[in-house]
């Protein structure tokens, strides 16, 4: 007896001490991530409500709409090397995600006018949009409704709606486990946190849409992006409201009467994305006059591989829509 309990109180204390590691390892990544996004961005006081949105670089503004399980942070950083290129990154936290309300009308078009909204606010006349992923449809609904204010649409990797005689469905389909994410894991930090250290190759997979293998064997400049990407929706609480609305939203995509688009707009995605953007990229442009499609055959959903060469693109693109050519 006095050996059983001896090996009970050892298990027991193993137990405390990992418990109390875990704790720690927890708290520490936690803080810093509440720390992250809560001093990088300031509150637009506008006509649709309050907005939140940061800003950087100098130059022609560029409106950057994040994709699910964003904010303003996502935005800044997948548009960082558009700052860098010379473009006044406007980077907000749609419909709630972090301190952007969720309200009773939550649709792309109620978006879009917010977004609206946001540049009155600001005093901006006319932009380009960079529409990601499940910002698209907000994306194209603003140059839709807002077509004076459009200079250009950029939609990458965009959850659009597809015919099915294109697809074989109609909505943007997530791969199997994205719902009980949703429902649960997004609603408490910790269960996202755990999930990030345990099963880091499912949460790439299930969350990013993209092959574990790919990032894998990719640069280790693109590692340390892969990495923040993921770190980056923590805290994950404040956005669950934005990600709950966002399925509602995916799930019932319709189509938009894209011929009525006449800005100049490009569309880009990868063959292999698991949320199988490539062929909405493709049928969207091709349903604009004017509008480019640029297709790579592999890269996830992230574009594994080919940030560098999409950024390089999207600059183009957006000096020769600036110039009128």
């Amino acid at each position: 007896m006095k050996k059983s309990r001896k090996i009970i109180l050892a298990v027991l204390g193993v137990l405390v001490v990992a418990l109390g590691v875990i704790t720690f390892f927890y708290q520490r990544d936690i803080s810093q991530a509440r720390e992250r996004v809560a001093g990088g961005s300031q509150i637009a006081q506008t006509a649709c409500g309050a907005i939140e949105y940061a800003e950087q670089g100098n130059g022609l503004p560029l409106l950057v709409v994040h994709g699910a399980g964003g904010g303003y942070d996502q935005g800044l950083d997948i548009a960082a090397p558009l700052a860098r290129a010379g473009y006044r990154v406007i980077a907000m936290s749609r419909f709630g995600y972090l301190r952007s309300p969720l309200p009773e009308n939550a649709s792309p078009a109620a978006q879009a006018d917010a977004f609206a909204c946001l540049l009155d606010a600001l005093h901006i006349q006319r932009v380009a949009v960079f529409g990601v992923s499940a910002g698209a449809p907000s994306s194209l609904q603003f140059a839709l409704r807002h077509p004076q204010r459009t200079s250009a649409l950029v939609l990458m990797v965009p959850g659009t709606y597809v015919p099915a005689e294109n697809s074989g469905k109609q909505e943007m389909r997530a791969p199997a486990g994205t719902m009980f994410l949703l429902e649960t894991a997004m609603r408490f930090d910790f269960l996202f946190w755990a999930a990030l250290k345990v099963a880091p190759d499912s949460m790439t997979r299930i969350l990013l849409g993209t092959d574990p293998a790919l990032v894998a064997g990719a640069g280790r400049e693109e590692q340390i992006r892969l990495s923040m990407v993921k770190e980056h929706i923590l805290p994950v609480s404040p956005r669950g409201a934005g990600l709950l609305n966002e399925a509602r939203v995916m799930s019932a995509l319709e189509p938009y009467p894209l011929e009525q688009i006449t800005v100049p707009v490009l569309t880009i995605s990868a063959a292999d994305d698991l949320y199988n953007t490539y062929e909405a990229a493709r049928y969207t442009a091709g349903q604009i006059r004017g509008a480019r499609f640029v297709g790579y055959p592999s890269g996830g959903h992230l574009l594994v591989g080919h940030e560098p060469e999409a950024m390089a693109e999207i600059t183009t693109f957006l000096k020769s829509a600036e110039h009128g050519k």
